[in-house]
């Protein structure tokens, strides 16, 4: 099963470990700590194309952290959709 996260980006759903309010988690220092050092590591995967409203932790055979212009709550009713279930 596969999640469409933006863009041309599409990441397994057993890949994934969050999904996060950019708005809501950047006030805490942790999560500005968190995705520095992602930036600094090179795990930032920038798909959203305008201003990010969600970040999104994948681990699996690439690590990363995307940053998507689609909400969270919507990002959740495509989780808990049938509609990519390819494999």
């Amino acid at each position: 099963m596969y999640l469409h996260l933006g863009q041309d980006v599409v990441v397994r759903k057993s890949d994934i470990l969050g999904v996060f309010d950019l708005d809501n988690t950047s006030h805490s220092h942790i999560t500005r700590a968190f995705l520095k050092s992602a930036e600094a590591s090179g795990r930032i995967v920038d798909i959203s194309g305008e201003l990010p409203r969600s970040f999104i932790v994948v681990t699996g055979k690439k690590e990363a952290v995307y940053l998507s212009q689609i909400s969270p709550a919507t990002l959740l009713r495509r989780f808990e959709s049938r509609s990519m279930e390819l494999g």
